[in-house]
């Protein structure tokens, strides 16, 4: 698996917190909070890779499945936490992991800092007692850097997450350098992200697929970008 250089990692300002890596395999954890709390990040990190890993011995379709699975009561809470969100945008579970790894991580760390930032290849869980500005990371397009956009405190927890046919591993049927998407659930940011981008594969198709996310219900806001053309909808506040 081919990882892109982080540079984007430096796109959410984040003034007087403590940045600090937490990684285990595949995850790769960017944390900013108020303390390092990179001990309880790698349990919780470690604990939530381990339901995965146990429910995909068991349920190796979980893994491969481009398809929404069966929701499963019985099974752990990020597995179950994924099997819906991925259903609500008609993806497979694997299609919201990073989202959902950032947002369970975040949860557990939420009681013990009032800022709190997980970052995990371009899919973000935040809670900030300020306003944050974010930028979008949209590889070689000459909007890459250039959007930003307003998370306001009261807004958050909230997940925003990136998916991109032209950055990094994960897989795109479409051929947009960035679909950006805001929701209250990183896991369903995720899922959505890839739902989108899935469906835009020329020029023409940014303003179908605004339309078609925006639908998707419990997505906040939307950013598409390919090449030099941009769309976005719903509570996206630019600076």
């Amino acid at each position: 698996m081919i990882h892109e250089e982080r540079t984007y990692r430096s796109l959410i300002n984040k003034d007087n917190l403590t940045s600090y890596n937490v990684k285990i395999a595949e995850s790769d954890l960017l944390i900013s909070s108020d303390t390092d709390m990179s001990d309880e990040a790698l349990k919780s990190l470690a604990s939530h890779r381990h339901s995965l890993e146990t429910y995909i011995k068991s349920h190796p379709d979980f893994r491969t499945s481009l398809l929404p699975l069966p929701e499963d009561d019985l099974a752990p809470p990020i597995v179950r936490d994924m099997l819906s969100k991925s259903r609500i945008c008609g993806v497979g579970p694997m299609a919201s992991v990073a989202g959902a790894v950032s947002e369970f991580v975040g949860n557990d760390l939420l009681n013990q800092t009032e800022n709190l930032i997980i970052e995990n290849g371009g899919d973000i869980f935040i809670k900030s007692e300020n306003k944050l500005i974010t930028s979008v990371y949209a590889g070689v397009s000459p909007l890459s850097y250039n959007v930003n956009f307003i998370v306001k405190p009261e807004e958050t927890p909230l997940g925003i997450c990136t998916s991109s046919a032209t950055v990094g591993p994960s897989l795109s049927f479409g051929k947009a350098d960035a679909v950006c998407v805001i929701s209250k659930s990183a896991t369903l940011a995720d899922a959505a992200a890839s739902t989108i981008g899935n469906k835009v594969k020329s020029k023409n198709d940014i303003k179908p697929a605004l339309d078609f996310g925006i639908k998707i219900k419990g997505v906040e806001g939307i950013i598409i970008i390919l090449e030099s053309e941009m769309g976005a909808i719903g509570k996206v506040q630019f600076v």
